[in-house]
């Protein structure tokens, strides 16, 4: 049995502001308690969410610490196990949620907050699955959609958008989806029918939805309340994007009944992914000491899918964006 290090990193930040307080520390080696399991971090996602609590903007919904972890997406190899876990061995392949502490090389987790990574299932995705996906997910479930309905996701190229637009596919839904230009051919690749931003864009969506529109998610945060009423949506069969913050908060600090859900959700999706029913595209892999330039490329708010950290990069010394090589050849 191989030697485990006496240390680790994760990411940390002392004090609220942009990517420049973020750093990596030195910690002890955690190690599992009763029910608990050390996983070595492959692969952690990273959310606009975390973001905006690293600025403060949540003080009132999570309490921060001095030297503050974050991160609740991961994949990575079971280390060790703690007493009383049987449904994982060591060296098992899993994802899962963490509570502010998945950006690291090294996470302690309850067992119940793994899945058994799916074989087809690629690494970079299952590290970033859990929080959008989850987001996505519980607000399909909210809006009741049936087979026959056209529905409308705004930022619909980014990592909860892509996967809404998705599973309502799944359901029968016609999708049209909301977004720059640069995203309408992502869009089509995914069935889905694009509309870009701007004055008249109610107008636009109903010349692709003559007969109504039954639901519109908003992830933009721009007008989608008022969009959503001149089109005739139900209040009910709306979500705005703070509706969004909240799941997404909930996610983060979850009580036991919570994080049960979640977990299943998350196993879910990830079999729907490892099936290809669903999939979930990369557009920047940071290596893990990139955490501030990773973060960066996430704020600036032209991501296509997800941006992900990667502890055990093939080289440190470059980054390639799916994106960029898309827009070089447009």
């Amino acid at each position: 049995m191989s030697r485990i290090a006496n240390s680790t990193q994760t990411v940390s930040f002392q004090a609220f502001g942009g990517v420049d307080v973020l750093e990596l520390v030195e910690i002890e080696m955690p190690h599992p308690r009763p029910g608990e399991v050390l996983v070595e971090v492959l692969v952690a996602g990273i959310n606009h969410i975390e973001a905006y609590i690293r600025r403060g903007q949540f003080v009132d919904h999570i309490d921060c610490a001095e030297n503050q972890t974050q991160g609740s997406d991961f994949a990575g190899i079971v280390l060790e196990v703690g007493e009383g876990v049987t449904t994982l061995r060591r060296n098992a392949e899993v994802l899962g949620h963490a509570r502010l502490s998945s950006q690291a090389y090294h996470v302690v987790v309850p067992a119940s907050n793994l899945v058994v990574k799916p074989k087809h299932l690629p690494w970079e995705v299952a590290g970033a699955l859990f929080l959008a996906g989850l987001t996505a997910y519980d607000t399909i479930e909210s809006v009741n959609i049936r087979p026959g309905d056209a529905i409308v996701v705004s930022a619909a190229a980014g990592g909860v958008g892509s996967i809404e637009i998705q599973l309502a596919k799944l359901k029968g839904a016609t999708v049209i989806g909301t977004c720059g230009e640069r995203n309408f051919d992502y869009l089509r690749q995914l069935g889905v029918k694009p509309v870009v931003y701007g004055d008249g864009l109610a107008e636009r969506i109903e010349k692709l939805a003559p007969n109504g529109v039954a639901a519109y998610l908003d992830n933009f945060g721009v007008d989608g309340a008022d969009i959503s009423a001149a089109l005739g949506v139900d209040p009910s069969r709306f979500t705005s994007s703070d509706d969004r913050k909240a799941c997404e908060l909930a996610a983060i600090v979850p009580d036991a009944e919570a994080a049960a859900h979640n977990t299943q959700v998350l196993g879910m999706l990830a079999d729907l992914a490892g099936s290809r029913a669903i999939s979930l595209l990369i557009s920047g892999y940071y290596p893990f000491g990139l955490v501030q330039e990773a973060f960066d490329d996430l704020e600036t708010r032209h991501a296509r899918g997800k941006i992900v950290l990667g502890m055990k990069p093939a080289h440190s010394y470059g980054i390639t964006k799916a994106r960029s090589i898309h827009d070089a050849m447009d």
